[in-house]
């Protein structure tokens, strides 16, 4: 049996045979075999995922989940199989360019406080723009809002070489997002009760707080197309994020803090209201709902993580609103702030 390689290339897979076809000839192409393994990790498919992979790719180390845990869980699972160095968690619906490992992991070997790192995302079908899940590096406003040099909120720039310089952030987009294997361990691995959406952030925070960085490399480049397992307007995909980011404020805030997680309740209303005056509906507004009440029955078991995780605790998220800045004053691009 041959050594481990130095970096393990993650494939997520669930129910996406068409992006398998679409893109891992990228994958393979612009891969290095010398340094890295390429897994395509199934999340119990139904679609024919795991025959396409052993049919066309009988050389890619093929991992079959015995459930279907979400993004947190999926990964958990497959990554207790797999030995490396350096984990790069790749989304199914993304083109990788020519070396696009090797420019982030030479970063990540100048400094060993760096846990996580991504590349650049650019959009797949408009390739000019930043991609919305991690564009050129993530960060958190005061109020726990994410947002991307890049891209704040729905507002999207185009790409034109000004965020080229690696930097540190706060959060690596899950998308494509590169880990120190061991550091992935020690923080505790990915939050499996958030299933899906903002467990990178989590993670991240995590790291933070134990005062590793996290860095974004724009001069490795890929393409997502975004919304592959569910898409950006989907109610489940809002009742995720809205959830999720109460319990990542819960756990990972400073206790002086926490008088935050109340006026999150009174913006996210505002949030709500917005959904039922813009889709004349009540899908997303209802998911809103969902999502406090579900955040507030797990209260219990989330200070119960908060509890484990590591005691210093840092205030290290950007000092003002993003909300206020953008909708208030008009700041469309990061760079304005």
């Amino acid at each position: 049996m041959s050594s481990p390689k130095k970096v393990a290339v993650v494939i997520l897979s669930w129910n996406g045979k068409n992006y398998l076809e679409q893109f891992m000839p990228s994958v393979v192409q612009h891969t290095n075999p010398q340094l890295c393994e390429i897994v395509v990790a199934d999340n119990c498919s139904t679609d024919g995922s795991v025959e396409f992979v052993r049919k066309n790719y009988p050389n890619i180390r093929l991992v079959q989940n015995e459930r279907n845990g979400g993004y947190a869980g999926g990964y958990n699972d497959a990554l207790k199989q797999i030995v490396a160095e350096y984990y790069v968690l790749l989304n199914q619906d993304i083109e990788v360019t020519d070396g696009w490992v090797e420019k982030v992991i030479a970063e990540m070997e100048k400094d060993k406080a760096i846990a996580a790192a991504q590349p650049k995302l650019l959009s797949y079908h408009q390739r000019d723009e930043f991609e919305y899940a991690g564009a050129a590096g993530g960060f958190l406003d005061k109020w726990s809002y994410a947002f991307c040099r890049g891209r704040i909120f729905n507002t999207i720039e185009k790409d034109k070489g000004q965020y080229n310089d690696a930097v540190e952030i706060f959060w690596a987009s899950g998308a494509c997002l590169f880990m120190r294997s061991d550091l992935f361990w020690k923080a505790g691995a990915l939050d499996e009760d958030f299933f899906a959406h903002q467990e990178e952030i989590d993670l991240c925070w995590r790291l933070k707080n134990m005062g590793y960085k996290v860095i974004a490399v724009p001069a490795s480049v890929v393409y997502h197309v975004g919304g592959g397992s569910l898409s950006y307007g989907n109610p489940r995909k809002a009742y995720l994020n809205f959830r999720n980011n109460l319990n990542m404020m819960l756990k990972n805030l400073p206790a002086i803090e926490l008088w935050k997680i109340p006026l999150r309740f009174v913006l996210d209303f505002m949030a709500l209201i917005q959904a039922i005056v813009k889709e004349k509906g009540f899908s997303t507004a209802l998911a809103i709902h969902k999502a406090h009440l579900h955040f507030c029955m797990a209260i219990p078991e989330t200070l119960n993580k908060r509890e484990k995780i590591a005691k210093k605790r840092k205030g290290i998220l950007y000092p003002k609103s993003v909300v206020w800045q953008h909708f208030a004053g008009g700041k469309k691009n990061f760079s304005e702030l």
